[in-house]
Order: C-alpha cells, then sequence, then structure tokens
C-alpha cells in the first residue's frame, strides 16, 4: 500500500469520525418541524391557498430550470418579484391567515391523528356515483315543482373550506330526503347553501361570494350568489330558483339555466371521475345548445 493511498484512507476515516452524531434533541427537533409542515400543509389544503401553493411550485420549478440553463434575465425577474409576490399572498390572503392563528390558539397540544379513523372510512370516494347523481337531480326537480329555493354546491378539486365555516355543519350522507328537509320553508336550515364534498352534505345554510358580473336583472341573489363561487372556485352549483321553479347550473363562471332532468345528469356525469377537462365542458354547451335548437 502506498503513502499517497494510505493518507487518503486515514483523511477519509477521520472525515467519518468528525461527523456529528444525531443526538435526542436532533429527533426532537425533526418531529417537531414535521408535525408544523405538516399542519401548514393540512390548512393550506383546506383552503384557497393550495391553488396559491401549486402556482408557487410551479415556479419555484420554473427558476431552477431558469439557473440550471443560465437564463438570466428571467433568474433577475423571479429573484426581484419574489418579495413582492410574497407581500401580496399575505394581503390577498389575510382573513385566511387570521383564522389559522386564531385555530391554533384553540388547539391543544398534539391534535393531528397520523392514521387514518374508521369516520375516514365510512365517508368513501371524494367522487359521485350513479345513485347520488339520481338524488340530486330528483331532489332538484321535486323542489323546482314545489317552487322551493335552493343552492347546491359540489365541491372539486378547489377546497371550500372557508366557505364550509360559515355555515352549520351537517356531514351526513347524501340523500334527497335530507336535501328535501334542509331546504323546505320555514326550517332553521333553509336559507343560504348547502356543500357536498364526495357523498356527505358537510355543511347547511353557508354564505357565498357574490359576482360583480352583470347577470340578468330577474335572477335574484342565490343566482348570484353561484356564479361568485363558481368564479372562486372550478365547484359546480346547483340552483333552483324559488319564484319559477327552474333548475340550473352556475360553473366556471357561467350559467346554464332552464334545464331539464336529461341535461343536469349529463352536467353531473363527468363529477363520478375525479379530473375533469375543460374539453369535458365543452362537449356539455355543444350538447345543451344542440338540444334547445331541436326544441325549438
Amino acid at each position: 500500500m502506498s503513502v499517497d493511498h494510505l493518507q487518503k484512507v486515514i483523511e477519509k476515516y477521520l472525515y467519518w469520525l468528525s461527523l456529528p452524531t444525531i443526538g435526542f434533541t436532533d429527533i426532537l427537533e425533526i418531529v417537531i418541524i414535521s408535525v408544523i409542515v405538516y399542519q401548514i400543509l393540512k390548512w393550506v389544503h383546506l383552503t384557497r391557498a393550495w391553488t396559491l401553493f401549486k402556482g408557487i411550485i410551479v415556479l419555484l420549478l420554473f427558476s431552477l430550470f431558469a439557473a440550471i440553463f443560465q437564463l438570466n434575465t428571467i433568474s433577475w425577474l423571479l429573484s426581484n418579484s419574489l418579495g413582492v409576490g410574497i407581500t401580496a399572498a399575505i394581503i390577498i390572503f389575510q382573513p385566511e391567515l387570521r383564522r389559522a392563528l386564531e385555530q391554533l390558539g384553540r388547539r391543544t397540544l398534539f391534535p393531528v391523528n397520523f392514521f387514518s379513523s374508521s369516520d375516514d372510512a365510512e365517508k368513501g370516494d371524494s367522487s359521485l356515483t350513479d345513485k347520488l347523481i339520481n338524488e340530486l337531480v330528483r331532489a332538484s326537480f321535486e323542489m323546482g315543482k314545489a317552487r322551493t329555493g335552493a343552492l347546491i354546491v359540489i365541491e372539486k378539486t378547489v377546497a371550500l373550506g372557508e366557505y364550509e365555516r360559515t355555515g352549520i355543519r351537517i356531514d351526513g350522507l347524501l340523500t334527497s330526503q335530507l336535501l328535501l328537509n334542509i331546504f323546505e320553508h320555514n326550517t332553521p336550515l333553509h336559507d343560504g347553501a348547502v356543500i357536498v364534498r364526495g357523498n356527505r352534505i358537510v355543511s347547511a345554510t353557508c354564505y357565498l361570494p357574490l359576482t360583480d358580473r352583470q347577470i340578468d336583472k330577474n335572477l335574484g341573489t342565490r343566482h348570484r350568489a353561484a356564479v361568485g363561487i363558481s368564479e372562486v372556485s372550478d365547484s359546480l352549483t346547483i340552483i333552483v330558483s324559488e319564484e319559477t321553479g327552474a333548475v340550473s347550473v352556475a360553473l366556471d363562471g357561467k350559467l346554464y339555466r332552464c334545464l331539464d332532468k336529461e341535461s343536469l345528469q349529463k352536467m353531473l356525469e363527468p363529477l363520478k371521475t375525479p379530473a375533469i377537462s375543460t374539453d369535458v365542458f365543452k362537449k356539455w354547451k355543444g350538447l345543451l345548445r344542440n338540444e334547445r335548437t331541436e326544441k325549438q
């Protein structure tokens, strides 16, 4: 063995000896940081900030791409706009941040359950089934026949937790009978919207944001709220008019009015799969337009 080789072996051995050992405090720090990161991600996922969070990840990947390929101008623009972007995000999501701090003050030390519970298993899949779609269609047109106003918001990929908290928690299995009872006249829960997540009605009497867009003056607050929630999320909202009994749908900031059972069924069909592309909604528009032309 040469002297140089022996020297390299000794240097390598000394290097490994110089590495710090992992102690109890290090393990404790890792656990605490893991819990904090988990809680932040859990909170972000239940608010509109989740969409912003995904956008930030895309920007970080794009900045990494610019650094690897030495795109200096793009890197300079991204680095100089980072501070402004963080300030803008804090201003935009100020209500969510304040609510998160309030919840932090009310929580216990370890509120997180890292393992799935039996309640989670009972909630089932996040997508709708044929049976649930039939329940929604049946309830909508029965309420329309009785001139009972209704507002049913179906959550998709964008979480509606902030609007869910404005109402009264229900967490009941989605059935036409439950919807009819909620929106029955002169009942405590009939005013406001219900939010549907998967196969459950999670909350009732929820307040929704009103749209600033100009819509038909004959339409009231219920339709404005349906369009408003469709502008800030990818949800699909069923509206039953109290005056006319007509059933409409708000989607992507647009209102599809006076639907029949078949048209509503077609608009709800893609909700059976978690991923819904814009091409499907374009196909819906063509189908509805063709059906109205044939009827006329």
